[in-house]
């Protein structure tokens, strides 16, 4: 079966073995795709290659650590205040802690 996706950098893939990666470049000159699996590793396709590798589509992992195999459970706590996630709408709104 022929892949019906054109790769589009920021695009995340499974490919027919499960693996899941992101698209990271694709060079038009060289006719290469490269690639960035969830587990960090890097690989390049040739534009033939792509075309023929069967693939889903799907949406970026929710588990962000998969390249950083050296974090321990302490590094994933976001209990603290400053790790939280804000509203940067309007950073002239901001409060900050003393």
């Amino acid at each position: 079966m022929a892949n019906r996706y054109a790769p589009e950098t920021g695009n995340w893939y499974k490919d027919e073995t499960g693996a899941s990666f992101e698209v990271i470049l694709v060079d038009e000159g060289d006719a290469t795709v490269d690639v960035q699996y969830f587990d960090g590793s890097v690989e390049s396709f040739d534009m033939e290659t792509w075309e023929e590798m069967e693939l889903t589509r799907r949406a970026p992992p929710e588990d962000w650590s998969g390249p950083f195999d050296d974090l321990d459970a302490d590094d994933l706590d976001t209990a603290d205040s400053a790790a939280r996630a804000r509203d940067w709408s309007d950073p002239l709104d901001m409060e900050f802690e003393d």
